[in-house]
């Protein structure tokens, strides 16, 4: 199985949820538009001022994805059964 990454948009302050939250729609519709074989995107809550949006890509796509779409970090995904 290929290795996965998980590209991550780091959102702080107030508003953070709601941005990552809005995030996540340009992620599906970027993905849509260039016909990405990408099905995992999310965003989540950390804590009340640190949210992030999310992209799960194989190791393939990430050089590529990574240069264009400028996450702030990225790690390797575990998907937990």
């Amino acid at each position: 199985m290929e290795r996965q990454i998980k590209l991550i948009w780091d959102f702080r302050g107030p508003d953070a949820l709601k941005t990552a939250e809005h995030q996540e729609i340009h992620l599906k519709e970027f993905i849509q538009i260039e016909r990405l074989p990408i099905e995992i995107t999310g965003f989540e809550q950390i804590n009340e001022f640190h949210s992030i949006a999310f992209m799960v890509v194989n190791d393939e796509l990430m050089r590529k994805l990574r240069d264009v779409l400028k996450p702030h970090r990225g790690e390797l995904y575990s998907e937990i059964v």
